[in-house]
Formats: structure tokens, C-alpha cells, sequence
């Protein structure tokens, strides 16, 4: 069952009292999704809260916050619970500025750890209107700021969020890939999947690139994918994020790599079966950690494996993926460890492809 904390709790407030034509940010930290209000629309970067949304039916977009169908000026409130990330956070306050009627609100919430009080004065200055402010209990504010746009002020900086963009990284000599802001650890290559690169090969006991068909879950940018298929990869590529998803395609693309890249909730719109899964599974929910989210990882692995597949994961090395796996696969090892990951060996999926519920339906 959901957590309601006191940021969702006053977000259902606000939207049970918005008017219409009212637009609705979703971003990954919201824990509860109420029925659809009339006259709000939404859009978020997430698949499984698109979901949740069009089951509680919502007029929902699923876009990295595209709001490009929405005419200038034309609504009335736009509602948002901060992000996580400052750019994004930026990039969302100029979208608005450009949707919001003179005289509309942006209502903002969040903690003053995620600087939300510093955020409502920028906003002020971008839209150009008056700004309120309250403190709503313990560390949580809430921002109510008016549309002026005869003193709007220049666009906040967003790092130009939209925009995808080729990025060197240096952990990884010479190794290009494409990128942009609202990508889990867009900037960098991921420690972890970089270990599980540097152990694939003995893992399977097989030189890279892979043959048979492929499914990176939970592909991020594309590093699994880019390091480990070639030419002749049967390959299949999903994640939870539209940013993410943009940009594996883009990358697939400019490596000449074919393969498939889906919208999923964990894996669980992916039907097909697989010779190998490489999967390095988040375990964060918006700015809670949550290692239910390793087992829909694992389950989604063991419904995806063929039955002499290999499914091989990185985790941390606090997470007990060996238990959480047990009830999935008969065959499980830990190939090795580091400082601050192990690699996990899955073989043998039990039971019936069918016995392992997509998260959409739980």
C-alpha cells in the first residue's frame, strides 16, 4: 500500500481544489495517484505512473514533459511537486511561463532540504507576479506564484533540458554515448554497470559482443546495450523513463545497433523470451529507497529468460537480491564482488512463464 507523507497529502488538496484547465507535472516522487478531477490534464516522464494514471483515467501524456500541445497562455493552474533534479525543476517553471493565462497560478511544494524556498523565488522573478509562501509542517513549504507577463524575467538557466547531447566519459577512455538531464546519471557511467561489463564475458563464458537475443532491463541511456551487443544482437531494450528511452534509441542509432526499445513498468509490457538479460535495477522510488523494486526486476527476468538463459544483475551490495531471487530461480550465484557491488549469476526460472504477474497488474 502507498505512503501518503504530508507533500502528497497537500498536493491532493491543492488538485481537489484547482479550476479547471489546470495542468498537472507528475514526477517520479508522487506516492499517490487519486481518480481523475475534472478539468486537470497531466503529463509525466514515467510509464508505470502513465499507467496509473490512465487506470484512474486521467487525460495523461507520457512524453519527458513535453508540453508542446498545450496553446500559450491558455491555462488557468499548474501544479507541481518538486523533482529531484534542478534542471528539470527550471525547465518545468519556463514550460509555464509560457502556459499560464495572466493572472494564473504555479503552485509549488516541497521541502526546504530540496530548496523549494529558493526555487518559489526564481519562479517569482521568471513569471514575473507576486509570490506566497507557507511553511506546511516540519521542513515542507508550499510556493503560490502569479503570472505577469508584461514583468516576466528571463528564462531560468535548464541547462537546455530538451536537448540531447554526446557526452566523453573519462572512467570509460574514449567511450561517447548520448545523453541529456532527467536521465538517471546522465553525465557519467554508472560504476556498477561498468563492473558488470568488465565480468560479462566470464560470467557467461562467452566473448562480447553477445549472440542470441538480448533484453537490457531498466536501460538507462544504453551502456549495457552499446558495451555488450554487436551486429548481429537480437536486441530488446525498456525502461520506466522517457528521457532514458530517447536516448537508447539515439544511441542504438548511432552505434548501428538494431533492436527494440519499449516503454515498460519493470519489464512488464515485455513479452518476449531471451538467451541473456542484463539488468542493473534502481532501487530508489522518488527520494525513498524501495527494494520491492529489485524483485519486480527479478520477477520480470525470470517470466523474460528462456530455460537455459542467463539472467545477470548488479546491485549493491546492501541489497539481498540472493533471498528475493530464490522464490524465481533454482540456480543462483554470486560471481563476484567489489567495495560496493556484487554481481548476481540467475539460472533456471521456475515455474511457468505465467505465474510471474506484470507489475501493472499487482
Amino acid at each position: 500500500m502507498s505512503v501518503i507523507d504530508p507533500a502528497n497529502q497537500y498536493l491532493l488538496q491543492l488538485l481537489r481544489e484547482a479550476p479547471s484547465e489546470t495542468l498537472w507535472w507528475v514526477d517520479e516522487n508522487i506516492l499517490t495517484l487519486p481518480t481523475t478531477i475534472k478539468g486537470i490534464s497531466a503529463i509525466t516522464n514515467r510509464y508505470d505512473l502513465y499507467q496509473q494514471l490512465k487506470q484512474h483515467h486521467w487525460p495523461a501524456n507520457f512524453s519527458d514533459f513535453d508540453a508542446s500541445h498545450i496553446a500559450e497562455s491558455s491555462l488557468s493552474c499548474v501544479l507541481l511537486r518538486l523533482p529531484k533534479e534542478k534542471s528539470l525543476v527550471h525547465f518545468l517553471i519556463n514550460q509555464t511561463a509560457r502556459l499560464l493565462k495572466p493572472g494564473g497560478e504555479l503552485c509549488l511544494i516541497g521541502d526546504k532540504s530540496e530548496g523549494i524556498r529558493g526555487f518559489n523565488k526564481r519562479a517569482a522573478t521568471r513569471l514575473g507576479g507576486n509570490l506566497e509562501e507557507k511553511k506546511i509542517s516540519g521542513g515542507l513549504w508550499f510556493g503560490k506564484i502569479t503570472s505577469n507577463p508584461g514583468k516576466a524575467g528571463e528564462p531560468l538557466d535548464d541547462h537546455n533540458y530538451p536537448q540531447l547531447r554526446e557526452v566523453l566519459d573519462s572512467f570509460d577512455t574514449g567511450f561517447q554515448f548520448i545523453s541529456k538531464p532527467g536521465v538517471y546519471g546522465w553525465q557519467k557511467i554508472d560504476s556498477g554497470s561498468h563492473f558488470l561489463i568488465e565480468h560479462l564475458p566470464g560470467m557467461l563464458d562467452q566473448p562480447l559482443p553477445l549472440s542470441g537475443k538480448v533484453l537490457d532491463l531498466g536501460c538507462g541511456y544504453g551502456y549495457l546495450s552499446l558495451k555488450a551487443a554487436g551486429p548481429q544482437t537480437h536486441l530488446t531494450c525498456t525502461d520506466n523513463n522517457a528521457a532514458a528511452l530517447m536516448c537508447c534509441e539515439a544511441n542504438l542509432a548511432a552505434r548501428h545497433l538494431s533492436g527494440h526499445v519499449i516503454a515498460s513498468n519493470a519489464g512488464d509490457l515485455v513479452s518476449d523470451q531471451y538467451d541473456t538479460i542484463l539488468c542493473n535495477p534502481p532501487f530508489h522510488s522518488g527520494f525513498a529507497t524501495n527494494t520491492e523494486l529489485t524483485e519486480r526486476f527479478v520477477a520480470a527476468a525470470a517470466r523474460c529468460l528462456k530455460s537455459n538463459g542467463n539472467a545477470c544483475f548488479v546491485v549493491n551490495k546492501h541489497i539481498a537480491i540472493e533471498q528475493k531471487a530464490s522464490k524465481y530461480f533454482a540456480n543462483i550465484s554470486v560471481y563476484t564482488e567489489n567495495n560496493h557491488f556484487k554481481l548476481i549469476h540467475l539460472r533456471q526460472p521456475k515455474a511457468s512463464k505465467t505465474k510471474y504477474l506484470h507489475t501493472s497488474d499487482q
